[in-house]
């Protein structure tokens, strides 16, 4: 995907007190209304939108008596008839990050407004990955996860203005799908309504327990944030020379305070819409022959059928090609009330909604990945053991680098998704000084992401047993497909194998709050404690084709969707492959499904057409029906200190967090044939002690330490309780989820040197550990049914057992489910400099560097089906 940004800031108002003014282009001020006298002074950054100063005449805005929380503002000189505006930027946001990392007690990043308003990230993702440990992962070219020192996104938790929230939206694939996990999806949301974004990568007593990883902080952005009157609007623009379309970029903040910055409100709006088109090619991984028994049929010359079987090939060697259009829209807004200088009242809404198409197309060849033996003469390829490889070529890695194979299938799918997450949160905090000794606060909110997939239909179509099929992959990662005798563009070569229909939802809630109190005991020494109660809800469907039973029915053609010709709702694919270096002789023409034509030709959507062929249930996908509630209830006790070593500044905090976690999962199970539903409770309590030190060595050099215990709750995908039983003669099986599931549990350690080389610079060396006591494996145990570990009701195995000999719940049963395996350690190192080049002449003096690297490693224990750790490797997912 090729985009070409064309960005440009429109406009930037800001006013103190009655003087609006205006920024245009790459750093103009303006001042509206202002008299003969105001001068502009030169821009001294080299970003975007310099830091610009104005020397005004006009009337001083009146003193006013310092608030909580507030810094005191001076009041000007009697003779001054002048006030100095000054609007900071990129370098002054990256100075005031600095300064809140090295004050910190805990390690942590950020990035604070100005530092996000000048990038042209798309989301928030894009912005998170600037900060040391941070890895993102894409869709459709945007940022979706994060990873945090190596560990996947299931493991780092995400607050918004304080509270717990998780937003989930659906990808291809071949990137996982609907989101059905503890993973954020930060493509939710456009960067331009956050002025804050903070990473934590060690844990203290006073952050919610939840991360393995890290925990990011969002806030949206305050009235109080600002100094009275702003008005903020900006636009930008990108041409996708490979979609031929522009995306437009846009946002509008306006905030402002009344009676003496006792009052303030603020309103942001964000608007963000992409039309992009993405092509390529894959392999869905690559396996053995022999993976899919019996494997292939024949060998050529010079090899044997063994070596050819137990060389890597392409499972799916395939031509990829995604169109989508995505919309964005963004609200937030905030109140914020002191009504005495020792209270203050603030309420936050943030609002987001993220829809949009995706069209899938694929040229792919599907028999390499089907198992199972073929007869000697059947008409229709089966699958790999039906394929003949003609001629090989095997590199020094044993992978059949290079083929021709007869008796290949051939498939086109188009597969259409219609998508929308609906994201929306209040919150309501305060804080209160009791006296200059006692300070309390409150939180109070609700989050809800709701994610729905109404459509998501794929058309398949075959061409079977192909001969002269050929790939080449000897010269690099875009390869040679050769079709052989295939005719791409005839419908009469084609038949329609598959109508899939797969509706789908995700959501997400939490309601939270919290309570703290802090006591300063002496200068050196405050004490603080809290209680905190939140309620998470999960809940996921999804209805595919069904007659009631688990039988997958979207291979089952009504003979009167047959009857219709293809090329009534079939199209050419013209395949734009700029920038892939495709090697010449590439197929770009084929035919496909045009679902647009089939949806209502072939009556797609009326579930009482054809016999009710197209009636949707839930039964085909019985395990993503299901339900995960959590109540966790939670207190801490924590001391922070600042003392000296001798002359060296010591600060630091040590602490202990007690969380009780109440779960309830729901789910089904088949039970006499019909879907019955299944619920699982399950209590767990853990004890987190932290410290966290920094010691500043010299007033530039600082040696931070933190110790900590820290959990993550176990994916929610491994909690369903839902179960398949499966009797024949003597044989018992039980597919089933894990709702018992403990948590994943690891001490971690952080050791780190800071150095600040000048101002706005620093160099820092960090290293970091985590034992994780336990990891979830999915292993096949044996045992008897009654008083089974999964909470399964012995009348499940009454009734799949019905009269067959020797089979009972006392019998023994094997069952494959995930377990609390051997866990193992991540351990790894960060780098990281920054520095603005002040010492460079002239313009250059404007610029700096910021760079950064990360290394992860681990190992992990991984247990055989007799629970023997087997293989020693890195921890699956690791960034």
């Amino acid at each position: 995907m090729n985009n070409r940004h064309l960005s440009s800031v429109l406009g930037k108002l800001c006013a103190h007190s009655s003087l609006p003014a205006l920024v245009v282009g790459a750093g103009l001020l303006l001042p509206l209304n202002a008299p003969a006298t105001a001068q502009v002074a030169q821009p001294v950054s080299g970003d975007g939108i310099s830091p610009i100063v104005l020397a005004q005449a006009a009337t001083p805005k009146p003193a006013t008596t310092p608030t909580a929380g507030s810094p005191a503002k001076p009041a000007p000189k009697a003779n001054d008839a002048s006030e100095e505006v000054t609007v900071v930027g990129f370098r002054s946001s990256l100075e005031r990050a600095l300064n809140a990392k090295k004050t910190a007690p805990v390690a942590l990043d950020a990035i604070l407004a100005e530092d996000i308003g000048k990038f042209p990230e798309l989301n928030l993702a894009e912005s998170v990955q600037r900060i040391p440990g941070v890895a993102i992962t894409r869709d459709g070219g945007e940022g979706r996860q994060i990873s945090v020192r190596g560990l996947g996104p299931q493991f780092t938790r995400i607050r918004i203005n304080g509270l717990e929230a998780l937003t989930t939206t659906g990808g291809p694939d071949a990137s996982g799908g609907v989101n059905r996990n503890r993973s954020f999806d930060f493509n939710i949301f456009s960067a331009d309504l956050f002025n804050n974004i903070t990473v934590r990568k060690t844990q203290s007593a006073d952050t919610q327990e939840g991360s393995l990883g890290a925990t990011v902080d969002l806030r949206t952005a305050r009235p109080f944030d600002f100094d009275g009157f702003k008005l903020v609007a900006t636009a930008k623009g990108s041409y996708n020379d490979l979609s031929e379309s522009s995306n437009p970029r846009a946002s509008v903040m306006i905030s402002n305070t009344w009676d003496n910055d006792r009052f303030g409100a603020l309103v942001s709006v964000a608007y963000t819409k992409r039309d992009l088109q993405d092509n390529g090619t894959s392999t869905v991984r690559w396996a053995t022959g022999n993976a899919f028994a019996p494997g292939f049929a024949s060998a050529p010359a010079g090899f044997t059928l063994a070596q050819i079987n137990g060389a890597f090939h392409p499972r799916f060697p395939r031509f990829d090609d995604y169109q989508e259009t995505q919309e964005r829209v963004g609200l937030s807004g905030a109140l914020q009330w002191r009504p005495v200088d020792r209270a203050l009242l603030s309420f936050d809404a943030l609002y987001s909604n993220f829809k949009g198409t995706r069209e899938e197309r694929y040229l792919e060849a599907p028999s390499f990945s089907v198992g199972g033996a073929c007869a000697a003469n059947a008409a229709k390829s089966c699958g790999i053991n039906q394929t003949n490889v003609t001629a090989a070529t095997i590199d020094s890695t044993n992978t059949l680098i290079a083929g021709t194979f007869n008796n290949v299938d051939l498939r086109v799918e188009d597969r259409f998704d219609q998508l929308e997450t609906t994201f929306s949160q209040y919150a309501l905090s305060g804080e209160y000084e009791i006296n200059n000794r006692i300070k309390t606060d409150f939180l109070l909110g609700t989050s809800k992401s709701d994610f729905k997939n109404p459509i998501q239909t794929t058309l398949t179509m075959d061409q079977f047993n192909v001969q002269n099929y050929s790939y080449d992959y000897s010269n690099g990662r875009v390869p040679l497909l050769n079709y052989g005798n295939a005719n791409l563009s005839d419908p009469s070569a084609w038949v329609l194998t598959g109508i899939r229909l797969r509706p789908q939802t995700a959501t997400n809630s939490y309601d939270g709050a919290q309570f703290n109190a802090g006591y300063d005991w002496t200068q050196w020494l405050k004490v603080k404690g809290g209680f905190d109660y939140k309620s998470y809800t999960f809940a996921t469907t999804s209805f595919r084709r069904s007659n009631g039973t688990s039988t997958n029915q979207e291979s089952v053609i009504p003979a009167g969707i047959l009857a219709i010709p293809l090329s009534s709702y079939t199209t050419m694919e013209n395949f734009n492959g700029s920038g892939l270096n495709m090697p010449a002789g590439s197929a770009t023409k084929w035919l496909v499904p045009n679902l647009s034509t089939a949806a209502g030709l072939l009556s797609l959507y009326d579930q009482s057409a054809y016999g009710g062929a197209f009636r949707l249930g839930p039964e085909p996908d019985i395990g993503n029906n299901r339900q995960v509630q959590e109540k966790d209830t939670g207190g801490y006790f924590q001391a922070d200190m600042e003392t000296r070593i001798g002359t060296m500044p010591l600060r630091g905090n040590i602490g202990v967090r007690v969380v009780d976690t109440d779960m309830t999962s729901a789910g089904y199970t088949f039970l006499t044939g019909a879907a019955v539903p299944v619920t699982v409770k399950k209590k767990y309590q853990d004890t987190l002690p932290s410290l966290n030190l920094a010691l500043e060595v010299r007033d530039n050099l600082l040696v931070r330490f933190g110790a900590s215990k820290v959990m993550t709750r176990p994916d929610l995908g491994s909690l369903s309780p839902g179960a398949s039983l499966s009797v024949s003669g003597s044989s018992r099986s039980v597919t089933v989820g894990n709702p018992n599931l403990e948590p994943f549990r690891a001490n971690a350690y952080d050791v780190a040197v800071e150095w600040s080389v000048a101002k706005g610079g620093l160099a820092s060396v960090a290293l970091f550990q985590k034992d994780i006591g336990s990891l979830v494996q999915t292993l096949t145990i044996n045992g008897p049914f009654s008083g089974n570990p999964f909470g399964l009701p012995d009348s499940l195995a009454v009734a799949a057992c019905g009269t067959t000999n020797g089979c009972s719940p006392s019998a023994s049963w094997n069952f494959s489910a995930p377990i609390n395996a051997q866990g193992g350690t991540v351990k790894g190192f960060e780098l990281n400099y920054q520095q603005p080049f002040r010492f460079l002449p002239g313009i250059l003096e404007n610029t700096g560097v910021i760079t950064n690297y990360t290394y992860a490693s681990s190992r992990v224990g991984y247990l055989n089906s007799a629970g023997v750790v087997v293989a020693t490797r890195d921890l699956t997912g690791l960034s």
